[in-house]
């Protein structure tokens, strides 16, 4: 089973720009600094998106510097009645301008324009996301303050190079079980998130990336026998030799995977997936109920994205060999291939 675990704190880059210690930690132990980047500032790509999500509807925020571009979101999701929205604001080479913080535990994540005006706020034991966006939709604004809970727990981080770029890299982190609360408003509709049932997740991404890059991801929260439970799967892009960032979460601690495999029917995104694993700890039906679809092609920017959110079933089985059975988890899984 390959998969090295960091475990000092240290830089995370060398002198030339490579990574200095390929593979996972439970937190942000090795530093990303930007400046120590040897590539083109139009090639760093750093971004925050959360994703709050319950049984019934779900709210996705997206503040990103991509380089030569930017790129801010704001999707509302409502499964029971199986619609979703997603605007996006585009700038042209940000480069660095939007000063994102280098580490996910300090600092706070703004953006603002005539329009959009969204904040991640980081806070001693919890993160807050604000936001208003005039014309949303229908020509009807969107607003939400919305509060996550985060204790002392683990976390997924991951540090993967590219074997055909030494100065390529992507360091990520992945905070599941975050309980939720607050609301989001809509069209004269408020959406309420309990934090006795309801939980939310932080992507928080830094690196240089190729080009070309194709890669799959799911994710997903709930509570199993009164304690979160969570997972965070995924694999496609980059050299991972070093480690997978396949991992469970039971009562914020983690329990390590190896390979996690997506089956995605050939002819329809909304057809049932499955997932095995090569160690026989995730093993799980997925039945779609809504497609966050998105395709965007200009110039040399070409992105396809299938962010399916659906409801799992089937065992995960923790270090110490306990199985953990979910029943019609509301999750996602995604299928995406970028060009930019």
């Amino acid at each position: 089973m390959r998969n090295h675990e960091v475990t000092k704190v240290q830089p995370l880059l060398k002198e030339d720009g490579s990574l200095r210690e390929p593979g996972w930690s439970k937190r942000l132990l090795q530093v990303y600094d930007r400046s120590q980047i040897k590539a083109p500032r139009f090639r760093i790509k750093e971004w925050d998106y959360y994703l709050v999500l319950n049984e019934e509807f779900a709210g996705a925020f997206t503040i990103s510097d991509d380089g030569y571009i930017g790129l801010q979101s704001v999707s509302l999701l409502n499964f029971k009645e199986g619609w979703e929205h997603t605007e996006t604001i585009l700038n042209a080479f940000p480069m660095g301008k939007f000063n994102l913080p280098s580490t996910s535990e300090a600092g706070d994540t703004v953006y603002r324009d005539k329009r959009l005006q969204m904040r991640f706020l980081q806070e001693k034991g919890k993160r807050r996301i604000l936001c208003n966006f005039e014309k949303f939709w229908q020509n009807k604004p969107f607003s939400c303050d919305i509060t996550l809970e985060q204790p002392e727990m683990d976390t997924m981080v991951i540090a993967t190079p590219w074997k055909e770029k030494k100065t390529a890299f992507y360091y990520n982190q992945k905070i599941n079980c975050m309980k939720a609360s607050g609301t989001m408003e809509y069209d004269g509709r408020v959406y309420t998130f309990s934090p006795d049932t309801d939980y939310g997740t932080l992507d928080w991404g830094r690196g240089v990336w190729t080009y070309d890059n194709r890669w799959y991801w799911g994710s997903g929260n709930t509570t199993v026998n009164g304690k979160p439970f969570g997972f965070n799967i995924g694999y496609g892009f980059g050299d991972t030799a070093a480690a997978t960032e396949n991992m469970l979460f039971y009562d914020y601690q983690c329990h390590k995977l190896d390979e996690v495999i997506f089956h995605i029917p050939e002819d329809s995104y909304m057809k049932p997936w499955s997932f095995t694993s090569s160690d026989g700890r995730f093993e799980m039906e997925f039945v779609p109920v809504l497609d966050r679809a998105a395709r965007t092609a200009a110039l040399v920017i070409e992105t396809d994205q299938h962010q399916v959110f659906g409801r799992m079933t089937g065992r995960a089985v923790l270090d110490d060999g306990s199985v953990i059975d979910v029943k019609n988890m509301m999750c996602f899984a995604e299928d995406v291939h970028n060009r930019y």
